[in-house]
This record gives C-alpha cells, structure tokens and sequence, in this order.
C-alpha cells in the first residue's frame, strides 16, 4: 500500500527540496551560492534579458537580493567549479561532474554520425582543433574572420566555424570556458575540466542512476515523467527501470499524490514539512515550474511563456514569470527592467486561484527587492492583468503606465 500525500503537502515537500522555506542568508556567500546550486544539481541558462538573466534568478528567487559578481565567478572565472553543458538544455553543472555526460556526448556523436546533425566537415573540424590548441579558449568571432567562412546554414546564420565549435562542445572535445558580453568563449576540454573530472570515467548506467538519484532528490517528490525531463532524457522507460532499482536500495520510497494520475516517488532525505511561506518570482527555467505538466499537477498552474506567440494572441504578456506566495503559485507578472529610465516596469500582473489576502503587499515586497538588486531607482505598474490595481494600491510610491500584448524588445540577446 502506497503511503498517500496530499496535494498540499506535494508542493511543500518539492519546495522544500528546492531550497524554499529556510531563513534567507544576508548577503549570500559564494559558497551559499554554489551550495543553492548543488542543491538544484543543474542550472539552466537562457538569452532572454528584459528583467534579468535566467541563470541570475533562481538564486534571487531563494535567497534575495545578492552580489551577482560572486555568482559570475562560480560559473565565468578561469577554472571555475561550474561549467556550461547540454544538461537540461544548456545548463550549468558541477565541472567535476564531466564524466556523467559522457554517455550524452558519445550520443551526440553517434546521432551527428548517422544523421549529420552539424553541417561541418572535417577540414574544419581539424583547423578548429588547431586554433584552440595554439591559441587558447577564443570567442567565435576572434577565428571566424580568419577561416574566410561565409554565414550559412540553420543554425541562427552561425558560421561554419561556430557550428564546428558547437559539435566539439556537444560531443565532449570542447568546453565552455566562460562567457564576453553573454558570447561564449570555447575552449578544448583540458584547458578547462579539472584533470581527475576530464580523464575519469564513468559507464552510462552509473551515470544515469547518479544523475536520476540527483533528479529525484531536488525535487523531493516526483514521477518517471519528472525524473526523466530533469535531464531532458527522453527515455522514461529507461528511467523507470532506474527507479525502480533506487527503490529497490531504498533510495525512493513510492507514494501516491492527491489528484496525480501516474505513481509517484518520494526521496529519502525529502521532508514533509508544515509550512513553506515563500515568497518569489520564479524564472520560466527554474526547476519548480520547468516542467510544466508537474507545474500543472503541483500547483494547478497553466503555464506557457508567450515570447512566440504573435502579440495579439498573448494572454498575460510576453516573458511573465510565476509568483510564488507561501507554498502556492498565485499569479504571474511581466517585469522589464527599463535600466535608461532607471525603472523596473511591471508590463502586466495576474492573479491565479486561492491567493492569500496579503498576496499583493508581498508580491510588492519582492518587488522592490527586484528593483533594488537590478539597480533599478523606482517601479512603475500598468494597467493591463487583474492583478494591477492591487499592487498599485500596495505600491503607493510605484508610478502607472499603460502596456498592452505589444512586443518587448530583448536586451543583449543572441542565440550563443
């Protein structure tokens, strides 16, 4: 017999489990910083910069307001403890963890091998090996100019030297040695994995009960379907057989969910708590609400980021992030930082089901921690979503403006 959960107490522990609910440190250390990450075990990178980068935000999102400059060190520095790979997407991970994606890039290689994924050919490949063996990790455009190579193909008008370097990083040879002006700089692997990570090895079915052992213990509690999109498998009848073998070793213990139609699984270093009283903006990437079946299932949350949808057919905005008060998602909110008028923007605001009374003056607060941490001087809210005249009211010093489903333009965005 399954022990049972409530819906509630689903959400409390897969909160908990993501670092939610505890005293939030004063000016986070780098190493609060990395343990948060560890925590997460991944985390996702993305190009969108109206508010603020997606990586930036899971970390605000837990802890507050904190010196983004610690967090670039973690993940930008020479030899950082963190480097880029195809995780969950394109996602930050421990760099000593390399080996676990071994398996992962022998299949990048494998599919490009029968499939010709990459439009490169060796002649390439070979030149670009030279160059980042004499010259060290390089940005694309410090080689592009010298291979003479004409823009082409489907890969965002990359060149065919930046698609050479995008198949040597997926497939292992290549590492992200950082990052200029959000351009990734590349490197070969041992200019920048630690040595032991880089020449360790590690089979693929240790590697994935590792990495789904991980899955299920940032997330507390969670389905075949959550374990494996963690790590963007695609495979969950491979991933259920891995289940069941931590449940055998008593790594998982499985547990029905309130209104769950799929079995689900609760990891043994997860906890129940009473209470979670959160209170957040969450990226589209973080982890609690990047699925967005388990999004639905925890928090009865629909949820679709609307940066493709044509502006006339957007509901709530273009990039809205959801808001998170107490251990529930209660709305979501477009935010813009408009960093020449020195103004966070909220472009719109919506309130989801059962908000708490105070869910505006707390949604305010973090507000003016948002704008404060982006260097923002004050806060402006639009009229536009049901939930706008309540922070207006709790925002007595925000000024009004008028928005509508109309584009916003990027800052600094580019595909790499």
């Amino acid at each position: 017999m399954r022990e049972t959960l409530s819906r509630a107490q689903a959400r409390r522990v897969a909160l908990r489990a993501q670092g939610f609910g505890p005293t939030r440190a004063d000016d986070p250390s780098a190493r609060r910083l990395s343990r948060e990450i560890e925590r997460m075990a991944t985390l996702q990178i993305d190009s969108v910069n109206v508010f603020a980068r997606s990586h930036y935000m899971p970390l605000f999102s837990r802890l507050g307001a904190y010196d983004t400059a610690r967090l670039d060190r973690l993940l930008f520095s020479r030899r950082a403890p963190f480097v880029e790979f195809w995780a969950h997407q394109a996602a930050f991970v421990a760099a000593e963890d390399w080996a676990l994606f071994r398996f992962r890039m022998d299949d990048h290689r494998e599919r490009h091998e029968r499939k010709g994924w990459f439009d490169v050919d060796e002649a390439t490949l070979g030149w670009v090996r030279g160059e980042l063996a004499s010259r060290g990790p390089v940005r694309p455009a410090q080689i592009e100019h010298d291979a003479q190579t004409a823009r082409r193909g489907p890969w965002w008008d990359w060149s065919a030297v930046k698609s050479a370097l995008e198949y040597l990083w997926f497939t292992g040879e290549v590492a992200i040695a950082g990052r200029r002006g959000f351009e990734r700089v590349y490197g070969l692997a041992s200019d920048v994995i630690p040595a032991a990570a880089l020449d360790r090895r590690v089979e693929r079915a240790e590697a994935l009960r590792t990495l789904i052992e991980r899955a299920a213990r940032a997330y507390g509690v969670a389905t075949v379907a959550d374990l494996d999109d963690y790590w963007r498998f695609g495979d969950q009848r491979t991933t259920a057989g891995v289940v069941a073998e931590l449940e055998r070793d008593g790594v998982l213990r499985p547990v029905a969910v309130e209104g769950w139609r799929r079995p689900a699984w609760l990891h043994r270093d997860a906890t129940v708590p009473r209470a979670v009283d959160a209170a957040a903006v969450l990226t589209p990437f973080d982890p609690v609400v990047w699925f967005r079946p388990r999004a639905e299932r925890l928090f009865d949350f629909d949820y679709r980021i609307e940066i493709y949808t044509p502006a006339p057919k957007r509901r709530f905005g273009y990039y809205s992030l959801p808001v998170l008060v107490g251990d529930d998602v209660v709305g979501r909110i477009d935010l813009k930082a408009d960093r020449a008028a020195s103004v966070l923007r909220v472009q719109s605001a919506w309130w989801e089901h059962a908000r708490p009374n105070d869910a505006a003056e707390r949604l305010a607060g973090v507000l003016r921690e948002a704008a404060a941490w982006q260097g923002l001087a004050g806060i402006s809210v639009s009229r536009w979503g049901d939930a706008t005249a309540d922070l207006a009211h709790a925002l007595p010093e925000a000024e009004r403006h008028e928005a509508g489903p109309e584009p916003t333009a990027l800052a600094d965005d580019e595909p790499g």
